[in-house]
């Protein structure tokens, strides 16, 4: 407790060692520059975020990275999954045509991004297999407006258009340009046409 003496405050001196060692802990705190370090942390916090958002704006619109699985590009795209650059600004210009491969919501799962190959585009006639496996039968259809036609190469083990018919534009969210992995696989994925 401190002794007020006409509205002057005497400090008392600490008696006991641990009270001593806690009075040279404050006083060592009240000299560390407080300000100086809260205002760089905030500069640092501030330019994280800034790179973070220019990171995302990037992928999400300019250029990503897809990571596609499954059998249904064998052999185009390994069954275990290669690591691809997907060009993002391709399908907003109108730039993606038959043979490309794209990846696209599924109109079957919204919720599900596939990689498929592009067929067919708005007006194209598309022949294709009506059941691969088993017999020789085709059926041709014309692609609607605003729609592609897509298939997986693995025409045996794909669930494409031949299922769900023509593809709105609107669902392609990226043209696959570049693998980048597997090392022995590096390069650019070969257009079908």
């Amino acid at each position: 407790m401190i002794p007020k003496t006409k509205g002057k405050i005497i400090p008392i001196e600490p008696s006991s060692p641990s009270a001593a060692a806690m009075s040279r802990f404050v006083r060592r705190l009240a000299g560390i520059p407080w300000r100086q370090i809260a205002g760089e942390a905030s500069s640092v916090g501030l330019l994280m975020a800034q790179g973070l958002c220019a990171v995302h704006v990037v992928s999400e619109h300019v250029l990503g990275v897809a990571f596609p699985r499954g059998p249904s590009m064998l052999p185009a795209l390994n069954m275990a999954g290669d690591v691809l650059l997907t060009d993002k600004v391709s399908p907003r210009r109108g730039w993606v045509g038959p043979g490309d491969v794209v990846l696209l919501l599924s109109p079957e799962d919204p919720r599900k991004i596939v990689a498929k190959r592009v067929l067919g585009m708005e007006g194209d006639e598309v022949t294709y297999p009506v059941d691969a496996g088993n017999s020789d039968a085709t059926k041709t259809v014309v692609v609607p407006q605003g729609h592609i036609w897509v298939q997986g190469d693995n025409i045996y083990s794909s669930n494409d258009s031949r299922q769900f018919g023509p593809v709105p534009y609107g669902l392609v969210k990226g043209k696959m340009s570049y693998r980048i992995w597997p090392p022995s696989r590096i390069g650019s994925i070969d257009s079908k046409e």
